[in-house]
């Protein structure tokens, strides 16, 4: 890649860190938190949108409270790592709702996936259904007993 990274000053960083913590605070509240006028903290967020720093803004839900609180990272290893399988794979997982991260690995598996379920019997119906649309070699399930530190903040 011959991309430039974006240069970041303190300012931006103090508008980062700011945002991590809470994205829905008035943009006067986060311009008087950073030490910007209101007009020149709009023209900071804008550039670092146009950068690609920021890629929108969302909130964190508590997966238990809505009524998903088995967490499972699934391991997967495939032997066909072809283009047309790759994106079958991708079509098919991203179609998957209980599937909230999925990542191409290095090592011993290829894939990883967080799935989110009510229960096993709901995590067993995405099992199930990977395994009856996708040629796969091997999957792991790992079940998560508690959650120590989820959704941190990007160190910046």
């Amino acid at each position: 890649m011959n991309e430039e990274r974006p240069k970041l000053d303190e300012i931006d960083r103090r508008i980062l860190r700011a945002l991590q913590r809470d994205s829905s605070q008035p943009q006067r509240a986060l311009a008087e938190a950073v030490g910007l006028s209101q007009n020149a903290c709009w023209r900071r967020l804008n550039r670092l949108q146009a950068e690609g720093v920021i890629k929108g803004q969302t909130i964190r839900l508590d997966a238990a409270e809505l009524g998903l609180p088995l967490t499972v990272f699934m391991m997967i290893r495939t032997r066909n790592h072809s283009r047309p399988w790759l994106e079958s794979f991708r079509r098919e997982v991203l179609a998957i709702p209980q599937v909230i991260d999925m990542y191409r690995i290095a090592g011993e598996y290829d894939y990883i996936l967080k799935v989110v379920a009510a229960d096993m019997n709901g995590f067993d119906q995405v099992y199930q259904r990977l395994i009856a649309r996708l040629e796969l070699e091997n999957v792991t399930s790992l079940i998560t007993m508690e959650s120590i530190a989820a959704g941190r903040d990007i160190p910046i």
